[in-house]
């Protein structure tokens, strides 16, 4: 059974599989009336990982980062004073008025109710609280979007980790540096896509190696230097001869490192102990579809960013995961959920929640903005068990018989995630503008709204050429300097752990700014997965076609899984 429907936001045509309807029928939803691609853009609108503000607290006052900017039109407060008791969600509860649409009502207590300024849990603010969407961290420093870390600095999706820096896509690894797509991995530097390996240096799709310098495609070796087997001896002879501590000298290795790995053959899909699924970077997963970035998930459909284990039946969820199950069409939910629909930023041991903001704890929540704990609740008011569920089916009916209309017309009735207008982020800020750009005139037309970016100024103290070559011959006193972004011209700092780590590696210091460097690699990333734009390939070994989201651009030899598995082994 099959069905072709016309999305009502780009009129393009989807098609709902059997599978599907057996999906929205068992969870008791209707169908969607967005296609795949525009309801992920929605929900990655309510994501702001990387650009952050200076702003006062509304409660203690003192100011704060946040990612709601000073002029957000939002009751704001810290993690601290947001997570305490020292205020009551339930004090801002409202009855419902049947005379108006459910997402004006909303839309209404999310402008009165306070929100958290960053998207962190209590142990991350002890020590950790320059991070954003992390949990228990410890000693860390701008993270985006991670979990269980200690001591670890700039970087994105890290998960597991310990001494990690300029990181990003990294899983239960240590001690290593300036690396990407790094799972269970320790001492490497410079490394594109590195899994159970020691002490490998700029190399890429490599797996249970050892002593690996600039090698790509390599399994199980040992002691290979460009892609040429070496003996002991030989290996470490040559690799004494290149000191990485020295900035210049590590920019010619990887520079030339990069070149030598493109030229080789590159797997068309990343997956692993994985059983009738499809996407891209999915692991110990089964019967999952469309899904991305998502590991340990069974039965589920356009997943995306899903780390933590177990998530099962579930469609269409952006960020988290953690023990979640029969959850739909929502961002960033997770730990110890069950019957979740189209919430944002939601979690930590709650069941059956709809259209909630910011909801931890507790059990059958109905649009409630920042309730965390308790049941029964309808815009953060609560009801004994009969009036909520009475209430809650009249509210479902009176959303499909008095929809929404979005600024673009799009019309939100039960079943849809909120509008775009709705995320408090600019698309500029969110997540979704770095996978689908958009110019201001665009983004305005389509309800989501824009920033213009304010122009700071640096007391810059050093340049970035004006730093020492060599990591040796680097000082304490850079701690004090405020250097300037050889990229960006933003100022930055050296933080005492870095310079320690940096030395205790022999690493040279960084002449780019820390978001420089993770935006580099979330760009690459981002090109790589190339999201919803899969496309037809030929395996340059056997000619078999396959999908992948890998690019001619990216990846211009490619190999199917098969092939690649047979010439790596």
């Amino acid at each position: 059974m099959q069905e072709s429907k016309q999305c009502q936001n780009c009129k393009q045509n989807y098609t709902i599989e059997s599978e599907d309807f057996d999906f929205y029928r068992k969870i008791e939803v209707p169908l969607p009336t967005f296609c795949p691609r525009c309801r992920l853009e929605r929900r990655l609108s309510f994501l702001n990982f990387f650009n952050l503000y200076k702003r006062d607290c509304d409660l203690c006052k003192k100011s704060v980062i946040s990612r709601y900017s000073p002029d957000a039109p939002y009751k704001v407060y810290c993690p601290k004073c947001w997570w305490s008791d020292n205020w009551d969600a339930f004090e801002y509860g409202r009855g419902y008025d049947f005379s108006r649409p459910f997402f004006e009502q909303f839309n209404e207590l999310l402008h009165n109710v306070p929100i958290i300024s960053l998207s962190i849990d209590i142990p991350t603010t002890k020590s950790s609280p320059y991070t954003n969407h992390t949990g228990n961290l410890k000693n860390c420093y701008l993270i985006f979007h991670g979990d269980r870390g200690e001591n670890c600095s700039y970087g994105f999706y890290s998960i597991g980790n310990k001494d990690i820096f300029d990181c990003s896509l990294t899983a239960d690894s240590e001690l290593c540096y300036d690396s990407i797509h790094t799972f269970q991995s320790n001492r490497c530097v410079g490394t594109d896509h590195a899994t159970e390996s020691l002490e490998c240096f700029f190399s890429r799709d490599i797996s249970g190696c050892q002593n690996c310098f600039a090698s790509t495609n390599i399994k199980n070796k040992k002691y290979v230097y460009f892609d040429e087997q070496l003996s002991k001896e030989e290996y470490f002879r040559k690799i004494s001869e290149i000191d990485i501590g020295s900035y210049s000298k590590y920019q010619e290795i990887k520079k030339k490192a990069r070149s030598c790995n493109a030229k080789s053959f590159y797997k068309g899909i990343y997956d692993k102990f994985c059983v009738n699924s499809t996407g891209n970077y999915i692991f110990n997963s089964k019967n999952i579809k469309e899904c991305f970035e998502t590991s340990f998930a069974e039965d589920g459909k356009y997943l995306f960013l899903i780390a933590d284990n177990p998530t099962k039946d579930s469609y269409d969820i952006a960020s988290w995961g953690n023990n979640m199950a029969r959850c739909c069409d929502s961002v960033n939910i997770g730990e110890n959920v069950s019957d979740i629909k189209f919430c944002d930023e939601s979690g930590i041991n709650l069941i059956s929640a709809e259209y909630c903001r910011a909801s931890t704890g507790g059990k059958n929540h109905f649009g409630c903005v920042s309730v965390k704990k308790g049941e029964f609740c309808v815009l953060n008011k609560r009801y004994s068990e009969s009036e909520y569920r009475f209430l809650r089916e009249k509210i479902i009916k009176y959303m499909d018989d008095m929809p929404y209309t979005d600024k673009k017309g799009n019309v939100y009735k039960y079943g849809e995630l909120f509008p775009p207008e709705f995320t408090g982020f600019p698309y500029n800020d969110s997540f979704a503008s770095l996978f689908f750009p958009k110019t201001k005139e665009a983004a305005e037309k389509e309800g989501f709204i824009w920033t213009e970016k304010e122009k700071r100024t640096y007391d810059i103290t050093k340049k970035a050429n004006e730093l020492p070559d060599h990591i040796k011959d680097t000082g304490e006193s850079i701690l004090k300097e405020v250097i300037e972004c050889s990229a960006c011209g933003k100022g930055y700092r050296i933080i005492e752990t870095e310079l320690s780590f940096l030395k205790k590696m022999n690493l040279p210091i960084p002449r780019e700014c820390p978001m420089c460097r993770i935006m580099e690699k979330v760009h690459r990333w981002i090109e790589d997965i190339n999201y919803c734009q899969t496309v037809e390939r030929k395996c340059a070994k056997c000619g078999v076609s396959f999908k992948t989201t890998l690019t001619e651009k990216n990846a211009p030899i490619i190999y199917c899984n098969g092939c690649y598995a047979r010439e790596t082994a």
